[in-house]
């Protein structure tokens, strides 16, 4: 059974830190790329961050860049994002998910796997 399990969300006061996690487990992991996606309320689910397990290359939306890192422990086939220096807009639910095509990371409709999500909310 494929599964991925997202941890990690929490509430947090503006310029606070968090740390999600995604296991993932029931697939070949080598053979995917992790991405974390967010969506808030009223609007669409927007990339966030991927990582490519067969070549460690990861990606950033402009809008994260310099504050969240994502990385893996590819041993545990976990992922994780770190996110620094949170703001109110980073409010959100947060997805992991799965896909074979990194190419395409910031979009939805590649990833074939997802999580069920954890909620972030920054206060200000």
């Amino acid at each position: 059974e494929v599964k991925l399990v997202e941890s990690g969300g929490g509430l947090v006061q503006a310029g606070g830190s968090l740390r999600l996690s995604c296991a993932a487990s029931g697939f070949a992991f080598d053979d995917y790329a992790i991405g974390w996606f967010r969506q808030a309320p009223g609007k669409e689910r927007e990339g966030v961050s991927c990582f490519s397990s067969s070549d460690g290359n990861t990606h950033y939306a402009d809008s994260v860049k310099g504050r969240f890192t994502i990385s893996s422990d590819n041993h545990g086939n976990q992922v994780y994002l770190q996110m620094n220096n949170l703001k109110p807009w980073d409010t959100a639910v947060y997805y992991c998910a799965a896909t074979k095509s990194p190419w395409y990371w910031g979009t939805v409709r590649p990833y074939d796997y997802w999580g069920q999500g954890t909620q972030v909310t920054v206060s200000s």
